[in-house]
């Protein structure tokens, strides 16, 4: 304003800038913050997403395309893949879903040991290293239903280091193969 003297600090702003840099300073500190801030917010939620769970996993390992969640893959395959109730390497072996797990389960078979014991790769079952969402390679599963047909099952749990005492109810294996003929898909399984 003109007749007013400049206070000595403001002109020695004006000439350096310096009223600028701290602002800046200011305003960078608190950018830095809120980015830290966030990172530390969303670290928990970035580990979870590396979760997997059974149903994408067995997707992807088997090939078989189906979708949503596991206890409804038996009824979804009904016209687009073989189903029946002997273990095949590469069969996806559907759990219903029951209490304790509500979507139920599935898990790719990878070999056939026996008539009775079988081994899977599957995810999202065994708590490994305090958390769930990992997979496990060929762990056992033996049949324990009373007729030896594959209708209850006791799968290995890493937290025991041996198959567990529950018996799981399971609608059956899936196959990959597309549907053929019926004498094509008794040749399958059989081998």
């Amino acid at each position: 304003m003109p007749g007013f003297p400049a206070r000595p600090c403001d002109a020695s702003h004006r000439l350096t800038g310096r009223v600028g840099n701290y602002q800046m300073t200011k305003t960078m500190r608190a950018i830095v913050g809120s980015m830290l801030l966030a990172c530390m917010t969303l670290a928990p939620t970035a580990a979870n997403a590396q979760m997997l769970q059974c149903a994408p996993f067995a997707r992807m390992f088997s090939g078989i395309q189906l979708f949503g969640a596991a206890a409804t893959w038996w009824n979804q395959a009904v016209g687009k893949y073989l189903r029946g109730d002997t273990p095949a390497v590469g069969a996806v072996l559907v759990f219903k879903a029951i209490g304790s797990m509500r979507s139920g389960h599935v898990a790719t078979v990878t070999q056939v040991v026996s008539d009775r014991v079988i081994k899977i790769t599957h995810a999202n079952w065994s708590i490994i290293n305090g958390r769930r969402g990992q997979v496990e390679r060929d762990v056992t599963v033996v049949d324990a239903s009373p007729n030896n047909d594959w209708s209850k099952v006791k799968v290995w749990f890493a937290p025991i280091g041996k198959v567990g005492n529950t018996a799981y109810p399971v609608n059956g294996f899936i196959y990959k193969d597309s549907p053929k003929s019926t004498a094509a898909a008794v040749q399958a399984v059989q081998g």
